[in-house]
């Protein structure tokens, strides 16, 4: 399984990071995890491609999370790919109905499915397993964690874990305990009172007794622009003694192999 990171910004972009973005692919099998402004760009310098996602699936609908939704659905329409999937929390739904009240010129262009899901079960999507857990945010957000298509594979051991937007806490390191990778919200330096997001000290501390390979630290508003030693530091530091990295655009994770550039 390889993991691409889109987008690593924040509801307050800087040149070199878009909004949230995660691309997962598998062989033939792709998906998008949220689609904040800016990963259409960032998609279309993957081998994959807007053209090769079919199925995106939302952590919560937050504008830097789903901007890019429409644009999306409108580039695969022109490009004459005529399906798209998009799966998400509570809300999902009407999310994307309301979107297409305003621009009704796309509705029936694609055929589209709209799909919710919920921390009480375990699912599938694109052929990912995945599980689900509730997040500490200022709007209901899911984490996610994925196991490679298996037909099978119990998805709570899965090597990918997506933390959503969300602060540190313990269940959330919990349900990350095991994973190979970790991308973790990690908003702001230490030193800058925040609620809903985490900072380097707060996560460092939340994932003391957590297994996790490595940690990649993303969502990061422009605050952290020069901050990224200390930040990484400050987790480890907090207690973390897995390998910690600020994540960049473009960066690329095969899993459970090393990273690479």
């Amino acid at each position: 399984m390889r993991l691409t990171v889109l987008g690593t910004g924040s509801a307050m972009p800087v040149p070199d990071r878009v909004q949230a973005g995660y691309l997962l692919d598998d062989g033939d099998r792709s998906l998008l995890v949220d689609c904040g402004s800016g990963v259409l760009q960032r998609l279309a310098d993957t081998d994959t491609g807007y053209e090769g996602v079919s199925t995106v699936l939302l952590t919560h609908h937050h504008l830097d999370h789903v901007a890019a939704l429409l644009p999306l659905m409108k580039a695969r329409w022109l490009a004459g790919h005529d399906h798209l999937e998009v799966v998400g929390p509570d809300g999902t739904k009407s999310l994307v109905h309301g979107l297409l009240d305003v621009h009704e010129y796309l509705d029936g262009r694609l055929d589209l499915s709209l799909r919710e899901v919920s921390p009480s079960r375990s699912f599938s999507v694109a052929g990912f397993d995945v599980a689900a857990r509730e997040t500490r945010h200022s709007m209901p957000c899911l984490a996610y964690r994925f196991s490679p298509p298996s037909g099978g594979t119990d998805p709570t051991a899965g090597p990918l874990t997506l933390s959503g937007d969300s602060e540190a806490f313990g269940g959330l390191a919990n349900f990350a305990d095991g994973s190979d990778v970790l991308v973790h919200d990690c908003s702001f330096p230490d030193g800058i009172d925040v609620s809903n997001h985490p900072t380097p000290t707060s996560l460092g501390e939340s994932l003391s007794d957590a297994d996790v390979g490595t940690l990649l630290l993303s969502h990061l508003y422009p605050q952290t622009g020069g901050q990224e030693s200390g930040m990484t530091e400050s987790v480890r530091a907090a207690g973390f003694d897995g390998e910690v990295r600020v994540a960049s655009d473009g960066v690329q994770v095969r899993i459970p192999s090393n990273m690479s550039e």
